[in-house]
């Protein structure tokens, strides 16, 4: 089992023929996700990649039957096509891009509130349901099938967590980069609440970073709900206050917002906290009890 992507989803690509989307349909055609077609305005009716362009989604769903859009338009228009997405019915909408403007997002978080549509990102790296699908821009080769699901916030520590799980000798159900800017579509809660119930999931690592409360609102629903092990580590711990870092969402702006206090709260709530990315696979491993497997 997984969540949110499979061998049968089928994906249209925003910004289908530009340099990002050529490269990364390219990679994901590859890797075996049903890829059916692009939207690229003013190219419609012609072909790319071998597959058809589309001029509106409204096309392209019509035509294609897809159930799942990524987003590659560039920032000032990557709302619109988000919401364009979601007018048509796409229930997966992953956007890829970064640096959109946050009064933007906030136009997208109030029109989906009433859509059947879930927003993965954006400034994340995507969905990857190992030899099934990868909708994103993660390196397949790095994800194992298996049993642990992954949340993160940060791309490179998600693939990081991926390598740590497989060379502890287990695999990956789901790993969902959620993205790092202010506002998102998916918090870490809601992800961690679909590998909760998840029956092919038996595990989940769970990394957060400085900024916001995200991890904290997360780790309180884990101490009331969980019914799997969680391993959680969090990114900047020597991140001083005040200063952005990477992450348009990595600022500690309160109390809550530091490295140390997110891990004592995770700690307290039944998460085994890591201190390092290096120990994710071993705590996961040990947590399942599954060590020298």
């Amino acid at each position: 089992m997984s969540i949110l992507v499979n061998k049968d989803s089928k994906v249209i690509v925003q910004g289908f023929t530009g340099s990002e989307g050529s490269f990364h349909a390219s990679q994901m055609i590859e890797y075996g996700t049903q890829v059916v077609g692009g939207v690229t305005p003013g190219k419609g009716g012609s072909h790319h990649l071998e597959l058809p362009v589309f001029n509106t989604m409204a096309e392209a769903v019509k035509e294609t039957g897809a159930n799942v859009s990524i987003i590659f338009v560039p920032p000032a228009f990557a709302a619109d096509a988000i919401m364009e997405a979601a007018g048509e019915g796409i229930e997966l909408i992953v956007a890829i891009t970064e640096g959109i403007p946050t009064r933007d997002m906030i136009r997208v978080k109030s029109y989906l509130s009433d859509k059947n549509a879930r927003l993965i990102g954006p400034n994340c790296p995507g969905v990857i349901t190992p030899g099934e699908a990868k909708v994103g821009i993660m390196p397949g080769f790095v994800f194992k099938s298996g049993n642990i699901g992954i949340v993160s916030k940060s791309g490179t520590l998600t693939y990081e967590a991926a390598d740590q799980v497989v060379k502890a000798g287990l695999g990956i159900s789901t790993a969902v980069g959620i993205g790092g800017d202010p506002i998102i579509g998916t918090t870490t809660k809601e992800a961690v609440e679909l590998l909760m119930n998840d029956p092919g999931t038996d595990g989940i690592v769970m990394i957060g970073e400085i900024g916001g409360g995200m991890e904290a609102e997360a780790a309180r629903w884990v101490k009331e709900n969980a019914s799997k092990p969680v391993v959680g580590f969090i990114a900047g711990q020597t991140a001083p206050a005040g200063r952005r870092m990477g992450h348009a969402g990595a600022i500690v702006g309160g109390a809550e917002d530091t490295a140390a206090a997110k891990m004592k709260i995770m700690a307290e709530c039944g998460i085994t906290v890591v201190e390092s990315p290096a120990q994710i696979g071993k705590a996961i491993a040990e947590a399942l009890g599954k060590v020298g497997v």
